[in-house]
């Protein structure tokens, strides 16, 4: 009976298990519902056919992710040709921008919108202006909780300084950088594990100025640090990833060790580019206490 009752206190004094989940960060390049010709896109994009929503759905699917930070997608119902809507919440920025980033969340996940970072639009007016963050709050049925921030930076300063005589390209990322590390230093403030997925636009060595600004606010995990992507790599090999998931707060702890996966396009025709996107998905796993 003794060893009965000791063995019944050992199992009640274990810790819960924890639980596992999958983040994914998916630029699905000009996803929208618009044909082409249509005005409001560049002369060059080009409307996807039915056969490309099957593909992007069937992608979607063998990712098997349970929050995909998404980027460059022209509202819910193009996300819903991807996601079904049965067993995924869409959470896109509250823009007009047709490259709006958000989320699609499994329906098991409670999920929480928060306020987008609208200070990351640094020219909210433009045509095609410089996109806002979409900013959510995810709970685990165990009830473990997490902060995510889905963005797509400014383009074209992929590894140059930071400083007054930078690029105009390169001054803007800064100022990114640092409307970012204030929202880390929040989360930070918080004791909450967050993470900012998705398109930055810039390639992070180990004395990277802008990952400096954001570790300045928080120290951060980089799941993809020393690596290169595969995504379309050709005879040369890959390339510095862009795409990126950055931890902070208690989530530094949660990143599974060597989770971090590219899934690559079977299609390598040089049109799926387009059709397809040119980003790969980029994905890390968690265990959440």
């Amino acid at each position: 009976m003794r060893r009965i009752l000791f063995a019944l206190f050992l199992l009640l004094a274990a810790p819960a298990s924890a639980q596992e989940i999958k983040l994914a960060t998916w630029n699905i390049a000009w996803l929208t519902l618009k044909p082409s010709g249509d005005p409001s896109l560049p002369r060059n994009v080009e409307g996807r056919t039915a056969e490309d929503f099957r593909l992007l759905r069937d992608y979607a699917n063998r990712l098997a992710a349970d929050v995909v930070a998404l980027q460059e997608i022209d509202g819910e119902d193009a996300a819903a040709r991807i996601f079904d809507p049965a067993r995924w919440s869409i959470h896109l920025t509250d823009e007009a921008d047709i490259q709006r980033p958000g989320f699609a969340i499994r329906r098991t996940l409670r999920v929480t919108p928060q306020p987008d970072l609208r200070a990351l639009d640094l020219h909210p007016r433009a045509r095609f202006s410089l996109r806002r963050g979409a900013d959510i709050l995810v709970e685990a049925p165990g009830g473990a909780r997490m902060r995510l921030l889905s963005v797509h930076l400014d383009a074209g300063c992929r590894e140059d300084p930071f400083g007054r005589d930078s690029s105009r390209d390169c001054q803007q990322l800064e100022r990114q950088a640092r409307i970012l590390a204030q929202w880390a230093a929040a989360r930070a403030r918080e004791g909450v594990g967050f993470a900012i997925l998705g398109d930055f636009n810039r390639r992070m060595s180990e004395q990277d100025d802008f990952l400096s600004i954001l570790e300045e606010a928080a120290p951060l995990a980089r799941p993809t640090q020393g690596l290169s992507s595969p995504c379309w790599a050709d005879s040369r090999g890959g390339r510095p990833f862009i795409s990126h998931v950055l931890l902070g707060g208690p989530a530094r702890d949660w990143l599974v060790p060597r989770s971090l996966a590219v899934m690559v396009y079977a299609e390598r025709a040089r049109r799926y580019r387009q059709s397809l996107s040119d980003h790969c998905p980029v994905s890390v796993r968690l265990n959440l206490p």
